[in-house]
């Protein structure tokens, strides 16, 4: 497994890219002599936790094992922590990769990503542990995907529905998603959304450019767009965490952190060339 391991401008505490190689490559020992000979399904739900064990099971109980007409593969990547998220993943029979410390949301979604490459699936759809989204609506992430029209499909709760009561939060959707929309060149309303369908074809030429460690909703975004992958939205509903607070900090330091990694995602990757 191969990934860039670049320290995070976004974490809150920055993870040492040796420390992280070493905890990867120990962990990715671990989960092939639990899962040998592992292939994936055409479609990989990716769920990547940290300390989410009173979430996730109902998550991981209500992820679909067909969607689109294919065979859907449940993978969790579990990023450390001191709980029984991994346990729980197990037990569910979700296929489960856990790293031995803590790195960040970005180091996980990287994980995955590479598994994803190496073992066989076409498409990633990626959703919360914390309830947060919807598994009854993948297809509607996946179909975009299915029907050769997209290679990045973004949710958006504001075409669809948010039920939360964050008023700020909601209102920083809406300013970020210009900012990022402004220098993609398209128009998109919800560009901090994890819900995400992803092609793997698009995956290998844009997961090794990630280096940010948490925050990579936007890294991944701006990344794929400056790479000229076609990215569409379809509405979804934004639901409350099941239970738990948030692990992204207060609302003013969320912001702070989001747009450090938007506007130098921008400028590390503005002279990047198409896709070709």
């Amino acid at each position: 497994m191969s990934l860039r391991t670049g320290a995070s401008s976004g974490a809150s505490v920055q993870t040492d890219p040796d420390r992280a190689r070493r905890v990867i490559a120990a962990s990715r020992r671990a989960f092939d002599e639990r899962y040998p000979g592992l292939k994936l399904a055409p479609v990989v739900g990716l769920i990547c936790a940290y300390e989410e064990e009173d979430n996730i099971g109902a998550v991981l109980a209500a992820m679909p094992a067909e969607s689109c007409g294919l065979a859907v593969t449940t993978l969790v990547v579990v990023d450390g922590g001191a709980d029984k998220t991994d346990r729980v993943s197990l037990q569910s029979g979700a296929v489960t990769f856990v790293l031995g410390e803590n790195l960040g949301h970005g180091y996980a979604l990287r994980v995955g990503y590479a598994l994803c490459m190496e073992l066989g699936a076409q498409f990633v759809v990626t959703l919360d542990a914390d309830g947060q989204n919807d598994p009854a609506e993948i297809p509607v992430m996946l179909q975009p995907l299915v029907d050769d029209e997209a290679d990045f499909v973004v949710a958006s709760r504001v075409l669809g529905r948010d039920t939360t009561t964050d008023s700020v939060r909601k209102a920083g959707v809406r300013v970020f998603s210009r900012i990022l929309s402004t220098m993609g060149h398209t128009k998109l309303t919800d560009t901090s959304n994890g819900y995400r369908a992803l092609r793997v074809s698009m995956l290998e030429d844009v997961a090794h450019r990630l280096v940010q460690s948490q925050y990579q909703t936007a890294e991944l975004l701006i990344i794929a767009l400056r790479r000229g992958w076609r990215v569409t939205e379809r509405p979804t509903v934004w639901l409350p965490r099941a239970s738990g607070t948030t692990k992204k900090g207060k609302n003013w330091l969320f912001g702070l952190r989001y747009g450090r990694v938007v506007f130098g995602t921008w400028w590390r990757v503005r002279k990047e060339p198409p896709h070709s």
